[in-house]
């Protein structure tokens, strides 16, 4: 990432068999390994099973919609695959056709971070890639055709990126929707009778021991490298009291002043450095609540940061903060992936120099919307409202992110806080072939009937973790 390359070439899906059942043979041994996962459960499988059943038989296309938390739902929707759903289909007397699977669209830059392998392991499961901030045509035909054609249904996260937090979905992106009126449209046009249909498919984690130790130990650490000094604390009790006394309001506490300590660094930071003037609360005076000007205030500042980086690219802030991330992350991949550097052979010496040193300061304008694309979701009231031990962890590790990536430290060599279990709740299906009329319609009802299906499915979404 620091130096120009050719653009970044698409990885065709290349769906191999072998590989999968491979894969399903692993995951277990993976799972243990590599994640801090100990079980997964899965609640309403019988309308997946139903699902399936309807799609080997070619009735229906359909897309699994779910919730991306964290870099672990990948492993816990393939143990659904290759354990749950085949062990709920069996008690049903259901046959099916193995294996039971489906074509992931994922985030074209995963193998730029996670490892050229992991671009490997995606396109032998018969994945598809796409480039979130342009109009990425290639990959976008590529999933239309494996939506209408493919083996398997589609998978995707309409949340377009994880947020770190089990109980708050991110504002949906519409491509899942549009995806879903394509695939209706391409299947009319080639008079296929096959319906249309989003599955909402919901994942939440939850510590099988709740770690307060751990979360203790780490909240040291994070007040250690943030120059906080410590202060006394009672002994922690495996499961203390949410309020009186205990270790909750005391470890609360802590995260509130690493909270506030942490943005008034950053603040001071972007104020000197980068010479940006912090609008906190609209010009009003912050809330007397200390949870609501911790929000206000740390609204305020991811806003100047993106702005850094905005300014950097020649972008104008328009849109949500998702938005704008993806849009600085193009503009930085523009400089960094060139079609000038196809043939670097053809370029001198002094030409390559200078494209490594745009391809540099490039990659060091989009740190700073990194740090804001872990912020996306924080609300400042997420443990407040529900003070749990999954929340406390889930709010630290984002600190913990925002540290590592401020020192310049690996950031996927994440805390393990504990053993986890993950459940999967499988929502009801919404048909897209019935909305399609309205869709065909005209073009301000395409518009209207990708917004509704986008906003029903955040709807669905967020009743899925709230129970």
């Amino acid at each position: 990432m620091y130096q120009a390359q050719p653009p970044l070439e698409f990885i065709a899906p290349k769906y191999n068999p072998q590989f999968l059942r491979l894969t399903h043979l692993l995951l277990p041994l993976w799972m243990r390994a590599q994640t801090s996962l100990t079980k997964v459960e899965a609640e309403n499988v019988e309308t997946l099973v139903d699902l399936y059943r309807q799609f080997q038989a070619g009735k229906i296309r359909f897309m699994l919609a779910f919730r991306h938390p964290k870099t672990d739902d990948p492993i816990a929707l393939g143990h659904l695959f290759s354990r749950i759903v085949p062990e709920v289909a069996r008690s049903k007397g259901i046959k099916f056709t193995a294996p039971i699977h489906a074509h992931c669209i994922y985030d074209r830059g995963i193998p730029l971070w996670a490892g050229a392998h992991m671009g490997w392991i995606l396109q032998h499961l018969g994945g598809t890639p796409i480039q979130r901030g342009k109009a990425d045509w290639t990959g976008l035909r590529s999933a239309r055709d494996l939506f209408v054609n493919g083996a398997f249904p589609m998978a995707a996260a309409p949340e377009g990126a994880t947020n770190g937090l089990s109980e708050i979905v991110s504002p949906l992106e519409p491509g899942i929707s549009q995806m879903a009126f394509w695939c209706a449209e391409d299947l009319q046009k080639a008079g296929r009778s096959e319906q249309v249909v989003i599955l909402p498919v919901g994942i939440k984690y939850s510590y099988v021991t709740e770690p307060w130790d751990a979360i203790n130990d780490l909240l040291t650490e994070l007040e250690t490298k943030s120059g906080l000094p410590p202060i006394p604390h009672p002994p922690v009790h495996v499961k203390p009291p949410l309020n009186g006394e205990g270790i909750f309001p005391h470890l609360y506490f802590r995260l509130l002043r690493l909270a506030e300590h942490l943005l008034s660094i950053m603040e001071s930071f972007y104020t000197k450095f980068y010479h940006c003037k912090l609008s906190t609360n609209g010009g009003a005076e912050l809330p007397t609540d200390k949870n609501e000007a911790i929000a206000a205030r740390l609204r305020a500042l991811l806003d100047v940061i993106l702005q850094v980086a905005e300014d950097f690219f020649k972008l104008q802030p328009k849109g949500s903060l998702n938005d704008r991330c993806r849009r600085v992350e193009q503009a930085g991949w523009n400089c960094i992936f060139r079609e000038d550097f196809k043939d670097s052979n053809a370029l001198s010496t002094v030409e390559k120099g200078l494209g490594n040193r745009a391809a540099e300061e490039a990659n060091m304008r989009m740190w700073h919307m990194r740090v804001v694309e872990s912020f996306v979701a924080v609300t400042g009231s997420y443990v407040q409202q529900k003070p749990t031990a999954e929340r406390f962890a889930e709010t630290l590790l984002i600190l913990w992110e925002m540290v590592t990536k401020i020192i310049g430290s690996d950031t996927q060599r994440r805390p393990n806080l504990g053993k986890q279990k993950a459940l999967i709740t499988i929502g009801e299906p919404i048909s897209v072939s019935d909305r399609y009329p309205a869709y065909k319609g005209s073009r301000q009802g395409a518009r209207l009937a990708v917004a509704d299906l986008t906003k029903d499915l955040q709807v669905s979404l967020e009743g899925l973790i709230s129970k």
